[in-house]
Formats: structure tokens, C-alpha cells, sequence
């Protein structure tokens, strides 16, 4: 397992390397000038050229992404060009508000997936079956937006039972929690039923049901146990693709959280923060990915690394 997880590790190294260079090329292909905009309205073309060359942005694109590389690969991301605030420090802070939305909402996932899919694959090809595969069809196909909007008119606007936004406690991330794990809870339950109903096919399955076990203990024992793997492939990749896609809900509930500030500075064209954001964000995605693969030997001891 040791020389697996350094082997992967190392195949971080041209990931990484190849989202730098796709970021940087095309943040630089995005019409506007960073500058220009930070600049105040009263800037001569004098100021313009100084602070243009205080952020290396006068420099060749090859000669500025070099540079950003080695200043990376010293732990340092730059500074903002709108706030001068270090990138890394501002990017830590949002990150870590992201990270425990993210897992939260990735626990409401799992919870109601894994539980949906398991009573739709008992109950196959019943109205139970079918209301719970029609609910998470349509779970899939409700955009995150409309969801929020709806929510808050709701709990925040009606009936006054949570916060319409912000932070501070508990409640005030629930709306913003249901809002990210309702797709990947529907999704999850998909896999979680497919992956039942394949276990419960197998051999193994019906000497068990052979020897007069209940069926509780069939079912969540044995069978869910053994297909747990392929859903937690699913959870790995659920992470990565909500820590990356909170924007828009962090964005209605006027959450402190990464994807707020990315959107800010692609408006504001502030390029070492939508750089340094979208490699925090790689990184813990393939670390994510990585945790979720070694989990397999914790769920199936039969699982070797090679």
C-alpha cells in the first residue's frame, strides 16, 4: 500500500503541472486588462506601467508562468491584485469553510443515497422501486439555483425556521448543504442500487439467506458491505465535483467559502487568486480520490495494492 500511495503521489506531479499551464493560458486568453481595473479612475498611463510591472504582468507570458512556478513551488501563490493579502493565506481561509460545507453536504449525500439505494434494490421493481428511481431522476435534473431559490423563499422567507444566509452556526448551513448533496445523494442512490442488486445475485449471497440468516443481517451485513466499493468510487468523485461546484450556492447564501471568492476574482480579473484557487482545489481533489482508493481494503479486506 505504501509504494501505491507514493506512485500516485508522484502522478500528481504533471497533473498539477498540466492544470498550471491550462489555467494560466487561458486566464490570459480572457478579454480585459487586470490592471485597468484595479487601477483607480484617476491613474496615469505612469501609475499604470509601475503597477503592471510590480505584479510581472510587463514581463513575456512564458517568462511570468516561470515564474509563478518557482514562486509555487515555494509555498508561495503570489499576492492578490485587488487586496495585496498573500494568496495562500486567503485562499486557506475560504478553503477550509468550503471543506466543511463540502462534507457535510457529502454526509446528507451518502446518508440518503446509500439508505435510498438499498431500499430500492430490496423492494426491485415495485412502486417503492419506482417512486425512489423517479425521485432521483428528478433530483438530477433540478438545477442547484432554482433549489436555493426555493428553499429560502420557503424555510428562510415563510416559515422562518432558518437563516436566509451567512455563518455562525449550525442552521445556517443547512440550506446550503441540502442545496449541494441533493444531486449527488440521486446519484449515489443509482449506483447503490445497481451495485445490490448485482451482490445480491451471487452465490455467496443465497448460501447465506441458505443458512436461515435474517434478512436484515443479509442485507446490510453482507450484501451492502460488498457493494460498497463501486459507491464509494461514486462519493470520491461526488467531493471533488461539489468542492469545485459550491460557487453558485455559496454565492445566494453570501457564504465566506472558495467558490465565492473565485467568482469574485473572475470578475475582477485577479489572476494569482483564480490560479492559486483552482490548484488548491485540484490538489484536494486527487487527494480526495486518493483517500477514497485506499478505503477499498477498509470495506474488502480481499483488496490487495500492487
Amino acid at each position: 500500500m505504501l509504494r501505491y500511495t507514493l506512485r500516485r503521489l508522484l502522478q500528481l506531479i504533471p497533473v498539477l503541472v498540466g492544470i498550471s499551464m491550462m489555467t494560466f493560458a487561458i486566464l490570459r486568453l480572457i478579454p480585459g486588462d487586470p490592471i485597468a481595473v484595479m487601477a483607480p479612475q484617476d491613474a496615469t498611463q505612469e501609475d499604470i506601467d509601475h503597477l503592471r510591472a510590480e505584479f510581472g504582468l510587463d514581463q513575456p507570458l512564458p517568462i511570468q508562468y516561470l515564474a509563478y512556478v518557482r514562486q509555487a513551488l515555494q509555498g508561495d501563490l503570489g499576492r492578490s491584485l485587488r487586496t495585496r493579502d498573500p494568496v495562500l493565506e486567503t485562499l486557506w481561509r475560504r478553503l477550509q469553510f468550503t471543506v466543511q460545507l463540502t462534507l457535510l453536504s457529502i454526509v446528507i449525500g451518502v446518508l440518503i443515497g446509500i439508505v435510498a439505494g438499498v431500499i430500492a434494490a430490496v423492494n426491485q421493481d415495485t412502486w417503492v422501486d419506482n417512486a425512489i428511481m423517479v425521485v432521483a431522476l428528478t433530483l438530477i435534473s433540478v438545477p442547484g439555483f432554482w433549489l436555493s431559490l426555493m428553499l429560502l423563499t420557503i424555510f428562510a422567507g415563510q416559515l422562518r425556521l432558518l437563516p436566509s444566509g451567512g455563518t455562525g452556526t449550525i442552521q445556517h448551513l443547512i440550506l446550503p448543504a441540502v442545496v449541494i448533496s441533493h444531486g449527488a445523494a440521486a446519484v449515489i442512490a443509482r449506483y447503490a442500487r445497481a451495485s445490490m442488486l448485482e451482490v445480491v445475485r451471487q452465490d455467496f449471497i443465497r448460501t447465506v439467506r441458505a443458512n436461515g440468516i435474517p434478512e436484515r443481517i443479509v442485507v446490510f451485513k453482507h450484501a451492502l458491505r460488498n457493494a460498497l466499493n463501486p459507491v464509494l468510487t461514486v462519493v470520491g468523485l461526488q467531493f471533488g465535483f461539489l468542492l469545485g461546484g459550491s460557487a453558485i450556492t455559496e454565492t445566494i447564501f453570501a457564504l465566506p467559502g472558495i467558490g465565492r471568492l473565485m467568482i469574485n476574482a473572475i470578475y475582477t480579473r485577479d489572476y494569482p487568486v483564480v490560479q492559486g484557487g483552482i490548484l488548491l482545489i485540484a490538489v484536494t481533489f486527487v487527494l480526495v480520490n486518493l483517500i477514497t482508493d485506499l478505503c477499498y481494503a477498509l470495506v474488502n479486506p480481499r483488496i490487495r495494492y500492487s
